[in-house]
């Protein structure tokens, strides 16, 4: 219970008393349960707006909330890993730069255009809304289990991320994972959408850090959340066109 304390401490803005200890590394498999606390909150208040508003201003409140709850957190790192990692600067330059607390140009049209696809792609959802809801979210924040497992921390000088580096991923941390499994399963062809669109999009961006960077860091990690995200949602809009 203290993990999952810390956790959620860490990932949002959501009161969960303190904690005496953080051990960073400990809280790792915790990631997906943040992931569901938020989704059921989103999914409660997504029902709830239905009896006052018109379905596209209620996507809007959704991911306005969503990104409320983490504190930008995810979203800052998206706009900061987009400043220093696309283009063609050289590693050490990129990794400067997204130390940088000033947003540039690419950071700010990533974080647009995240936001845009997620409110849109939200707004497209009819059958199992509040299902997929509560599943994106949870998938979201598990691909950063899988960045710390198989990529190194790239500020060896430390940062934000640092701690979660220092002992290795165990193979039980993946465990919370039957989560979103559970979820997929009950969702039917959706859910199995879901499931295939999370695992392409993790090793594609995976994939992408390593040729590029060859290292992973926090930023890096938020903008794993952001992109899984709006990828995911916007996949599940498709697939009634399909």
């Amino acid at each position: 219970m203290l993990q999952l304390k810390s956790a959620i401490q860490f990932l949002t803005i959501l009161p969960a008393g303190k904690t005496s200890e953080f051990d960073a590394n400990k809280i790792i498999p915790y990631f997906p349960i943040v992931g569901l606390i938020l989704g059921i909150l989103i999914s409660a208040f997504d029902m709830l707006a239905f009896y006052l508003w018109p379905v596209q201003l209620i996507s809007l409140l959704d991911v306005m909330l969503l990104a409320i709850l983490t504190g930008a957190l995810h979203i800052d790192g998206l706009g900061d890993t987009a400043d220093g990692v696309l283009g063609h600067r050289p590693r050490e330059k990129a990794l400067l730069i997204m130390k940088d607390s000033r947003m540039g140009a690419m950071g700010l049209v990533a974080i647009i255009f995240a936001l845009a696809v997620k409110w849109n792609a939200i707004a497209a959802l009819n059958e199992s809304r509040n299902y997929i809801l509560i599943l994106v979210p949870i998938y979201s924040r598990a691909t950063m289990i899988f960045g710390i497992k198989f990529l190194p921390y790239g500020r060896p000088d430390g940062g934000t991320a640092s701690d979660f580096f220092k002992e290795a991923v165990k193979p039980y941390y993946f465990i919370t994972l039957i989560i979103p499994l559970a979820f997929s399963y009950f969702l039917g062809a959706k859910g199995v959408i879901l499931l295939y669109g999370f695992l392409f999009i993790t090793s594609t961006i995976l994939y992408y850090y390593k040729q590029r960077m060859g290292c992973i860091t926090g930023d890096m990690l938020g903008a794993m959340v952001e992109i899984t995200e709006s990828f995911l949602f916007l996949l599940v809009a498709a697939e009634g066109y399909l």
